[in-house]
């Protein structure tokens, strides 16, 4: 039912009871459920279409008392202090951050956060050190060509440089094969970028911008030959 990646969210999953947001099928609280890892859950889905399938899908594995699917934005489907552990997957890193800033109320209690975003997640790293929160797993993987970052975060104060807020403080130290390809790729997209507006007067501001990055990546990155 659920692929490598929310396999790996899931692997991080603690506590007895979870807030997936965001949830599409349900696929990943049905899972937790299944393999005994939490007693309870809600599903939380914006989108009238993908919760009517998570609503199905609860009650066809005999869950509906496990596992409550509520319509609503974000973080406004739980209460403060209701789950131990909230998981957002498969949104762009604004979202998410977004999702967090917004629901900060409902973070007071500090419950593991499990995020899983497909860019961008400088931002969620951004609103995890405003929201008092520390990294403590970060994760990146490759599944079907396509490539995730997961960042675990628990309460605790952080302050993080330029370049650990962009490429995760954790997968900078270990900089895997996967995390070497993700920004190998970009380097030469923003590489390109430079080579077409180089000349041109009024890109002159987003020339330096590039100029920029680029050295920071050269700074904080060992790319294989």
């Amino acid at each position: 039912m659920i692929g490598t990646r929310l396999k790996k969210v899931a692997d991080y999953v603690k506590g007895t009871t979870l807030a997936d947001i965001g949830s599409d099928h349900a696929y990943l609280p049905i899972y937790l459920m299944q393999q005994h890892q939490i007693e309870q859950a809600v599903a939380g889905e914006i989108v009238e279409g993908p919760f009517q399938a998570a609503v199905r899908n609860v009650r066809s594995e005999g869950l509906s008392h496990k596992i409550q699917v509520r319509m609503g934005s974000g973080l406004e489907v739980i209460e403060n202090g209701e789950v131990d552990c909230i998981t957002i997957c498969g949104m762009g890193g604004p979202l998410i951050s977004d999702i967090l800033l917004a629901g900060r109320s409902k973070l007071e209690s500090k419950p593991r956060l499990i995020l899983q975003s497909n860019i961008h997640s400088e931002a969620v790293r951004h609103a995890l050190q405003s929201l008092g929160y520390q990294i403590v797993a970060e994760e990146i993987i490759k599944e079907k060509k396509h490539i995730y970052e997961i960042i675990v975060a628990e309460e605790g104060v952080m302050a993080l440089t330029e370049a650990e807020m962009k490429f995760g403080p954790l997968l900078l130290r270990e900089q895997s094969e996967t995390f070497n390809e993700k920004w190998q790729k970009d380097y030469q997209h923003l590489t390109a970028i430079l080579e077409t507006i180089k000349d041109k007067p009024l890109q002159q501001e987003k020339k330096e911008e590039i100029e920029r990055q680029l050295k920071l990546y050269r700074e904080a990155i060992h790319f294989a030959d």
